[in-house]
């Protein structure tokens, strides 16, 4: 007998329980993420008939709501039923295009063999593939940017530009768009009309390295030396290696305060890992040899510097959704300093242990972002939600942490999108606490730049020959944990040994529950409870991406409002100064102990 599946039913509701009245686009994707049908709802329902015997996500995008998605499974022959609550978008979200999401499969498909084609500089082979994108979807911001990029791959840099005017009509947001066209406009030598493309960049994105790291740029070359050390230090923390160019914008501000010694210091670094930067380097010999200046001055002009940094440029089409391995390359230090490895640990791992000790619990609200990343790199349309999050951390016996989590949304139970939580986000630190720095190789690389101070920057891998404790993936709320050794790179402040960032990557793929990779990238700052009396510093952001049965996800937590439980008025997160994981249930379901 043929199996013909099952009809799918899908519901889509409003804030308040109301069917959607106006047409959503649904889509079904199968596990693998390929779209395996799409249709637009009547009066908020639409259904999908003989559909097969598998895992499926059901996404609905409709105009002046959140995207929204849910995971459901196609067992038997009966129907099966899956009701999608929306939330509406704020007023500016609501202007933005929802982008490739809600493209037909037919104009997705299009937009791939384009973006391929974009990728390996043969534009000639895209226009055909955008044309026919653009017929099926003729008001769409993606589409419209790519345009731009066929443009200015053909050396038509107006073109280009007028496609990516238009791409921010479409999408005021849309983050590649604003790039291109500051940059554009940088190296045209006009910084004043680059500016305020590049500050909505960085508005849109905050956590883009491009976007500070070019608005650090037009502020230096306008005089605003303020504005560009603030962006320029942001933009080195965020992209570190690849934001290096940034750090040209610090250097022509120690020139324009006559600090050379401070300028030559950087500018030796930055020429030592970037040889092939032969201006840089004869103005670092300017710099040395003030009789080499045609101005005769002791130092070079400023102004010599070229602070338009094609390191800093933006790859036109998305390439690559997740940050390399923390082995890939090793981030640049300070040269001469030495580094006390045993001293550094032993310090931060007080820290810890002061921290464990002084509270037992803590609140905070928790905004989460959470994106789906398809074959060909780009982003879905991003998910938001907010949650009342506490953490506990106890030493239940001794040598023994045990870290809890509880959310909430409102009055009804935390749910994260696409059925899988991340937990374990607050134990990664513990890495570092005496009961398990013994279990981890560690090697301190040596003294880095952060937030305007210094950091210890120490590499870290889980040992062969010790318990694996810190992370887990777990699959539902009472079955099997699979333990994954970590790698990876900690920050840890000079001044005060309080770990300012982590970043954590597998030391291999687990193909047990296929997991290929896991990356978290973890910002700490200071917070003061100033009832208990007590300082700490806690995660104030945290990227998290991974790849699991062929799903890439990215979700970036954001956690304010701080208070120890029961007893703190709200305490807000400050910027950290260095000188004064997901299962299926949850990324990671971490109980650290020896």
């Amino acid at each position: 007998m043929v199996n013909l599946g099952a009809n799918a039913e899908i519901y889509v509701r409003g804030p308040k329980g109301e069917p959607v009245d106006r047409p959503a686009v649904v889509t079904l994707f199968r596990a693998g993420g390929q779209a395996y049908a799409q249709d637009t709802t009547k009066a908020g329902f639409v259904k999908f008939v003989h559909v097969p015997y598998s895992e499926f996500t059901v996404q609905v995008v409709a105009p002046g709501f959140q995207t929204a998605t849910k995971r459901f499974e196609v067992k038997g022959s009966g129907a099966v039923t899956v009701i999608l609550g929306l939330q509406p978008l704020e007023a500016e979200e609501a202007a933005a295009s929802v982008g490739f999401y809600a493209l037909s499969p037919k104009a997705q498909k299009d937009v791939s063999k384009a973006l391929e084609a974009l990728r390996t500089n043969k534009p000639s082979a895209a226009l055909s593939h955008l044309q026919a994108a653009q017929r099926n979807a003729p008001n769409n911001a993606e589409i419209e940017y790519l345009f731009g990029v066929y443009s200015s791959q053909m050396n038509d840099q107006v073109q280009a530009k007028s496609h990516w005017l238009k791409t921010i009509e479409l999408n005021p947001q849309h983050l590649s768009a604003l790039l291109s066209i500051g940059q554009d406009l940088l190296h045209d030598n006009k910084p004043a009309e680059a500016a305020p493309y590049l500050a909505r960049a960085v508005e849109a994105a905050p956590a883009s390295w491009r976007a500070q790291a070019l608005l650090a740029e037009a502020c230096v070359v306008l005089g605003r030396s303020d504005d560009a050390v603030e962006h320029a230090q942001r933009a080195i923390e965020l992209g570190h290696d690849r934001a290096a160019a940034a750090e040209l914008v610090l250097v022509r501000v120690h020139v324009e305060n006559q600090e050379i010694g401070q300028a030559i210091f950087m500018l030796e670094g930055y020429v030592k890992t970037h040889p092939a930067d032969k201006d840089t380097s004869q103005y670092l010999e300017r710099l040395k040899n003030p009789q080499l200046n045609t101005a005769g001055n002791s130092a070079a002009a400023a102004g010599d510097l070229n602070v338009v940094a094609s390191v800093a440029d933006a790859l036109p089409v998305p390439s690559s959704w997740m940050p390399p391995d923390v082995d890939s390359s090793m981030p640049a230090v300070e040269p001469g300093a030495t580094c006390a490895l045993d001293d550094v640990i032993k310090n931060a791992g007080q820290r810890l242990d002061d921290l464990v000790r002084d509270v037992d619990r803590f609140t905070a609200t928790e905004s989460l972002l959470h994106e789906s990343i398809n074959r060909n790199g780009m982003a879905s349309p991003p998910e938001n939600r907010k949650f009342n999050y506490v953490v506990s951390i106890q030493e239940v016996q001794h040598g023994y942490l045990n870290v809890e989590e509880y959310r909430s949304s409102g009055n009804t139970p935390a749910e994260f999108p696409d059925g899988v939580a991340t937990n374990g986000l607050p134990a990664l630190v513990l890495i570092f606490h005496p009961y398990n720095a013994i279990n981890f190789e560690m090697t301190c690389e040596g003294l880095a730049r952060w937030n305007g101070g210094l950091a210890w920057q120490v590499h870290f891998k889980q040992r062969t020959d010790k318990p694996n404790t810190i992370k887990r993936y777990r699959i539902g709320v009472a079955g099997p944990s699979y333990p994954v050794a970590l790698k990876g790179r900690a920050w840890i402040s000079a001044d005060n040994y309080q770990i300012v960032r982590l970043e954590t990557d597998l030391v291999s793929p687990v193909p047990e529950i296929r997991l290929v990779a896991d990356h978290s990238d973890i910002e700490y700052g200071p917070v003061n409870f100033k009832q208990a009396n007590v300082n700490m510093w806690l995660p104030r952001s945290a990227d998290v991406y991974y790849v699991w049965k062929g799903r890439r996800i990215h979700r970036r937590h954001s956690f304010s409002m701080y208070m120890l439980f029961g007893v703190e008025d709200k305490q807000k997160i400050t910027v950290p100064k260095v000188d004064d994981a997901a299962v299926v249930t949850g990324p990671s379901d971490s109980k650290p102990n020896p």
